[in-house]
């Protein structure tokens, strides 16, 4: 769902699991979160960026990526 975002972490050798930690969240959540079944909140976005993937912006890391069907 965030094909930025999921490339960066790869290109610094991190995982959803890293994101988990930073903002104490479970697993499970943060699947939820990457796969756009719920919403990462402003602030869970900063932090991503903070502690995570510095030098990136929200815009860019959080872009989501449309279904073929709603273009």
């Amino acid at each position: 769902m965030y094909p930025n975002l999921n490339a960066e972490l790869t290109r610094v050798n991190k995982n959803q699991s890293d994101i988990a930690k930073c903002l104490n969240l479970n697993s499970s959540t943060v699947s939820d979160k990457m796969n756009g079944k719920r919403d990462f909140k402003l602030n869970e976005c900063k932090k991503i960026i903070e502690y995570i993937l510095p030098g990136n912006t929200i815009d860019y890391l959080f872009f989501a990526q449309q279904n073929k069907k709603d273009v």
